[in-house]
């Protein structure tokens, strides 16, 4: 749901940098320290004269999928927050979710239209219109896929609003999913957990969000029942939801917000029939404050999987 993953501070000040980087991310202020070189991976025609860049790596099945949250290319995936630096933003690292899972299984990542790559630059895909749905989301991951020749079966693991995408996905081609890893993903329990002025301060915020950049912006109610609308997973699909545990909030004014986050991912974890990971030492952005906890748990479903194409 936010542009970027918030970077994780000393432990004595987590909540309040959690809290300010969150609003600066959802702004569009997040960047990185240092670009890593350049875009990785290649842009892979899907059609309709759009190109999508993907970046995989490594080999093995079921292919791993990274789904970043709103406004997040590829390379969230390979940066890690600098704990010794709260605030210095984000490096590229051995330890990123996406290089360390590479060693293990083929991991594939793409920049979704209308991100932004975290030096600032804008992603080389080509562009589409606004605002985006979830099922817009779930078919380009398809077709990009497809495309590129990356062989299902997929584990899908989206972060915030990727979660909407990596749900409708798994919900709406089953044959192709292996499994599904939420890392404080976005639930469409939201709407029912916050109260009704929090949900409509929160959907217009969402549509403020393009100011005529041309940057993602996230259909929300839409996605809610689309999600709402697809069939149930699979009865047995490996899943792990993962919850921030530092406290955040979504800074809509009144009440805070984060009861009803915590409320939400509950929901979206007993929906999923999910192993339900609360204890991560982070905020909102783990896949960057804490990146094992990801690898983890995506490793976890993987394995799951493998056992139970052995069978």
């Amino acid at each position: 749901m936010f542009a970027r993953s918030p970077v994780r501070a000393r432990r004595v000040s987590a909540a309040a940098v959690t809290l300010a980087v969150s609003l600066a991310l959802l702004a569009g202020a997040g960047r990185a320290e240092a670009s890593d070189g350049g875009d990785s991976g290649r842009l892979v025609d899907v059609g309709g004269g759009r190109r999508v860049l993907l970046d995989c790596r490594g080999s093995g099945s079921p292919t791993v999928v990274l789904v970043s949250g709103t406004g997040g290319a590829s390379d969230e995936w390979t940066h890690v927050a600098d704990a010794a630096r709260p605030g210095a933003g984000l490096k590229p690292d051995p330890s990123a979710v996406l290089t360390t899972l590479a060693r293990s299984t083929r991991v594939c990542a793409y920049d979704r239209p209308g991100t932004t790559r975290l030096d600032g630059r804008p992603n080389r895909s080509t562009p589409v219109h606004r605002p985006t749905t979830a099922t817009a989301g779930a078919e380009d991951l398809r077709a990009v896929l497809a495309a590129a020749g990356e062989r299902p079966p997929y584990v899908l693991v989206g972060a915030s609003w990727g979660a909407m995408i990596a749900s409708l996905f798994a919900r709406t081609e089953p044959a192709l999913t292996a499994g599904i890893v939420t890392v404080d993903g976005a639930s469409p329990f939201l709407k029912e957990t916050l109260t009704p002025a929090q949900w409509s301060a929160w959907t217009d915020r969402i549509r403020a969000m393009d100011q005529g950049q041309g940057l993602e912006a996230p259909d929300y109610p839409a996605a809610v029942r689309e999600v709402r609308a697809a069939p149930a997973l699979p009865a047995g699909l490996p899943a792990v939801v993962l919850t921030s545990d530092h406290p955040w909030d979504l800074g809509l004014g009144g009440r805070s917000t984060w009861p009803a986050w915590l409320a939400a991912q509950q929901r979206l974890a007993e929906d999923l029939h999910a192993r339900h990971v609360t204890d991560t030492d982070s905020g909102h952005g783990i896949a960057v404050e804490q990146p094992r906890r990801v690898v983890d748990a995506v490793r976890d479903v993987v394995e799951r999987s493998r056992a139970g194409q052995e069978r």
